[in-house]
């Protein structure tokens, strides 16, 4: 129904025309006992009918002077209903300082016509119940047609109101989450260049005092450079509680890795347990890229599997690509279901997929196959003199021990944090390999 009150309201002036015909036709029989002057009459007040909604008062005005012509000319026809057609109107889409003086028109004119055509007499008897009868029947029709004219125009103002407030609140609340976000930015930002500034020069100091002390003073190197060890692993500490904050109750998930691309294959057995049949290939020789990025080309995956669930179809099937270029890496993944995401609109996954992967300075291009299905398709950085690493590479950093809890002292040695781990060689303190401070 909606649908079709569109079209009406699109084509005013062809449902007046329709309406204006039924009037013409109610006035055929007078038209055919007196011409003239009856056939101009009846045109005027059908043209003042097609353009009542165009401009209500001069359709209006055009029929006043159709109504005199015709009361001291000739006799009343059924196409004097358009009389009433129009005092809706005007009482519909004008204000009531216009429609109570079309009322009183209308009325008066009414009454006139009665006493005219009747030629009644205050005292005859029967015709002048006639004339009041016929005059109540009239005068209750236009009050009538006036105030449903009227109580129409008050709706249409009281939606109109509300569409307006409607908008006014939408548009105050995007306001509210604008500035609500930018004051979080300016909170985050000012907490993490509290956290790194400190950090990082408590680092440089110790770096610039070891470097000194190297070949004069090796313990004082050796704490200097424990130093450092544990200053790093307090700011990851409080970088991931900061940004922990920003999770929701449900994703307190502090101690547990950030996924990578070492877990994808746990991720497609989630798809296929989901019943998603999931190709996958790998090409090209793997190589280790940032915490970071892994997560970013992690995220394409998943979203795009979540998507292909949600949209492709019961029957839709997916294939995930993973390729190692010289200078990048390549994730592609499609499906071939029935149906596919609408872009950005209705949610938020394409777009964090596209942020996720320009923030690294990558490309992603998502959208439908020629041949059906959905496809998405993302480049990332990836240096080729990066170092090589195997698929399980991420499992190792997941099997690291974390050190979320207290941290050495400042005066500490590396040797004996790492003596933990693994045991030092007689020469010296133990090395603490790149996945063990991954893991802090």
């Amino acid at each position: 129904m909606s649908a079709i009150y569109a079209w009406l309201r699109r084509h005013r002036i062809f449902v007046d025309s329709i309406l204006a015909g039924v009037v013409a036709l109610l006035g055929v029989g007078e038209m055919l006992v007196a011409p003239w002057p009856q056939v101009p009459i009846t045109a005027l007040m059908t043209g003042a009918v097609v353009m009542r909604r165009r401009s209500p008062a001069a359709a209006f005005a055009v029929i006043t002077l159709a109504g005199f012509w015709q009361l001291v000319s000739t006799n009343p026809s059924g196409s004097d209903v358009a009389i009433l057609i129009l005092l809706y109107t005007v009482a519909a889409y004008r204000p009531r300082q216009l429609s109570v003086p079309a009322l009183l028109v209308t009325l008066t004119g009414g009454a006139a016509a009665l006493l005219f055509w009747s030629r009644a007499t205050f005292g005859g008897g029967p015709v002048l119940d006639r004339v009041l009868g016929g005059g109540a029947l009239f005068g209750g029709t236009a009050l009538l047609a006036w105030v449903l004219g009227d109580s129409m125009r008050y709706r249409r103002g009281y939606y109109a109101a509300l569409e307006d407030r409607a908008a006014r609140l939408e548009a105050e609340r995007d306001a509210q989450a604008k500035v609500a976000a930018a004051a979080e930015r300016a909170r985050i930002a000012r907490e993490l260049h509290d956290v790194i500034a400190h950090h990082v020069s408590v680092m440089v100091v110790q770096a610039d005092g070891a470097r000194y002390a190297l070949r004069t003073d090796p313990r004082t190197t050796e704490n200097a450079l424990a130093a450092i060890s544990g200053t790093g692993r307090q700011a990851l500490t409080e970088m991931r509680r900061l940004l922990g904050v920003l999770r929701t109750a449900g994703d307190q998930a502090a101690l547990a890795p950030v996924p990578g691309l070492g877990d994808l294959r746990e991720l497609l057995d989630q798809a296929r347990a989901a019943g998603l049949p999931v190709t996958y290939t790998l090409s090209g020789t793997p190589r280790e890229l940032p915490e970071s990025a892994e997560l970013a080309a992690y995220r394409v995956v998943q979203e795009s599997l979540t998507n292909t669930r949600k949209h492709a179809g019961l029957a839709a099937t997916a294939a995930v690509t993973l390729r190692y270029e010289p200078d990048e890496l390549v994730v592609e993944v499609t499906d071939d279901g029935i149906a596919a995401p609408s872009g950005d609109g209705g949610g938020h996954g394409l777009a964090g997929m596209r942020e996720r992967i320009e923030m690294y300075g990558g490309t992603i291009e998502a959208g439908r196959q020629a041949t059906g299905g959905f496809r998405v398709f993302a480049r990332l950085p990836c240096p080729a003199g990066a170092r090589a690493s195997d698929a399980r590479a991420s499992d190792d950093r997941r099997g690291a021990p974390q050190h979320g809890g207290a941290q050495p002292a400042a005066g500490a040695t590396l040797a004996g944090h790492a003596s933990a781990e693994k045991p030092a060689p007689a020469d010296g303190p133990a090395p603490v390999r790149p996945t063990e401070l991954g893991a802090a």
